[in-house]
């Protein structure tokens, strides 16, 4: 190895050093150390003295420069641990140090805390934006589907005039023969309002004919003008307990049912009140009762029709497994008052004119109330009708996130009195009087009930089922109206599928084949594809 000049050395010794010197860069990185570095400073100082690399002149400024560094860097140091001093004493002080917080506490301390902030922000908005207060307890939503139906009617159908004009039987018909096809939309909009922490409420809009209560469904047109667009929902809950609600107005059904009974999309009026009291964590229970009044009557001298109720009660029990696998099953009583039809007397008073529904589908045993005085024919409902209806659910969550739910439905008409009707009427009719409905559905239950929840791409669902539903064991008004086009008097499969292309939006196909069980033949298949979109 090559041996460096002396003069060589002073030179490298100087390059390395005098930058750091002046530059102040050898600094002490703790208290300890800053006397070492101050003795270590000078003695290189000297050192460079002694070589000639420096004057004394220049090596007394760098000692100098040293000093007032080293001095400045204790008063930093100093300051820090003041600093640091203070901090922790003002910890010790503040500090609450808790080793367990329980659920019940965090839940309600993020509470409490998400409520200040919401109140603040909503307080800041309102001032710089002059947003009303109000406008945060009003949340919208909806949905559009856009359907394709397409009804068949087999060649051995009676006629449609002979099917309207069976007094036993009458039907709304217009067709039994030729292939019908169309397009047809439902839009929804409401609103859901929170008005305090006790009381809420919602309203909805939709589509449809205003002269009918259970089909949303618009024919499209372009001759046929504007859609209607009407009120549907207008209704106050009170949450009296976590376990106890009553709602008034215009709401959805506060049942547990399916489309044997009620069609989906069919509005309660009244009253109603929900009680769902958890037994332990496994068992819970379900009681709704409710008062609906179904048509008004002004009653006088000259007409003396009455009010037509239903007075309604449900109970059951739900058993949940850890899997999340569930069982329900449910009893239910619904009396309707006043709805049969009264025969008008033979000296020719309309008396009881308003007995007749004033809405209907097709399947009911019917009677000519002026029958016996030659008047106007009006159609009056038979039989009176109090039903029993019996409903099982069992949801399986064996191949989780897919549902195996099995249901099954039957409903008794026990207010059907052969010798009753028969006295009232006049005619003696068979006893029809019972129905029930199987079904299976495999996939996600996003799609389970008349108002789908989020619905997630690719999600789907497939069912098949059975129903048969005598004359009239239900009010041939209130049943599904999809189901051989609406009403009693039907038997016959069913198969559904969804799937979701995208969030919140998907498609649907239904085919539905239902025969008459009685009375003239009257079949129809109907085929519905939808593409549906949620808002």
């Amino acid at each position: 190895m090559q041996t460096l000049k002396p003069s060589l050395k002073k030179t490298t010794l100087a390059v390395w050093l005098l930058p750091l010197l002046a530059s102040g860069t050898i600094q002490a990185g703790e208290r300890e150390s800053l006397e070492q570095l101050r003795a270590t400073t000078t003695n290189l100082i000297e050192l460079l003295v002694q070589e000639g690399v420096l004057s004394k002149q220049k090596a007394d400024a760098l000692l100098q420069q040293a000093s007032a560094g080293a001095k400045q860097h204790s008063q930093q140091a100093d300051l820090q641990d003041d600093v640091k001093s203070e901090v922790n004493k003002a910890l010790d002080e503040k500090t609450v140090r808790v080793q367990y917080i329980p659920q019940h506490v965090k839940q309600a301390m993020r509470e409490e805390i998400e409520h200040d902030v919401m109140e603040k922000l909503n307080y800041k908005a309102g001032e710089r934006l002059g947003v009303p207060e109000w406008i945060d307890r009003i949340s919208f939503h909806g949905d559009i589907r856009l359907r394709g139906q397409a009804d068949e009617f087999p060649g051995d159908n009676a006629d449609f005039q002979a099917l309207s004009d069976d007094p036993t039987r009458a039907m709304n018909l217009n067709n039994s023969s030729e292939e019908r096809r169309r397009s047809r939309i439902r839009a929804r909009l409401a609103a859901d309002v929170h008005i305090n922490d006790w009381l809420t409420g919602g309203l909805q809009f939709v589509t449809g004919q205003q002269n009918t209560p259970v089909t949303p469904n618009q024919t499209e047109g372009i001759a046929q003008g504007k859609y209607l667009f009407t009120l549907d929902r207008a209704f106050l809950q009170a949450k009296l307990t976590d376990w106890a609600t009553v709602t008034g107005g215009r709401f959805g059904n506060p049942f547990m049912f399916t489309d044997m009974l009620w069609d989906p999309d069919l509005a309660f009026d009244g009253f109603a009140a929900t009680f769902t009291p958890k037994i332990n964590e496994r068992w819970s229970s379900f009681t709704t009762v409710g008062a609906f009044p179904i048509e008004e009557v002004e009653s006088s001298s000259i007409n003396k029709a009455k009010d037509k109720w239903l007075y309604s009660a449900q109970t059951g029990v739900k058993w949940t497994a850890e899997n999340k696998s569930s069982a329900k099953i449910a009893v239910a009583y619904h009396d309707f008052t006043n709805v049969e039809g009264r025969p008008n007397p033979v000296t020719g008073e309309n008396y009881y004119d308003a007995t007749a529904p004033i809405w209907r589908q097709r399947g009911n045993n019917t009677f000519d109330l002026n029958e016996f005085n030659g008047g106007t024919t009006i159609i009056g409902l038979a039989s009176k009708f109090e039903l029993v209806n019996l409903m099982a659910q069992v949801d399986l969550m064996n191949f989780d996130p897919v549902h195996v739910t099995l249901t099954g439905d039957y409903v008794r008409n026990i207010g059907f009195d052969q010798q009753e009707i028969l006295k009232r009427t006049g005619h003696l009719y068979k006893k029809e009087n019972e129905g029930y409905n199987f079904r299976i559905d495999v996939g996600n239950n996003s799609f389970m009930g008349p108002y789908v929840q989020n619905v997630m791409p690719h999600e789907w669902q497939v069912s098949l089922g059975y129903k048969r539903l005598e004359a009239d064991a239900v009010m041939d008004g209130f049943t599904d109206s999809n189901f051989r086009l609406g009403g009693t008097n039907a038997k016959g499969w069913y198969v559904y599928g969804n799937y979701a292309i995208d969030k919140n939006a998907w498609i649907s196909g239904r085919y539905m084949s239902a025969d008459s069980i009685s009375g003239l033949p009257f079949s129809v298949d109907v085929l519905l594809l939808d593409l549906n979109a949620r808002f």
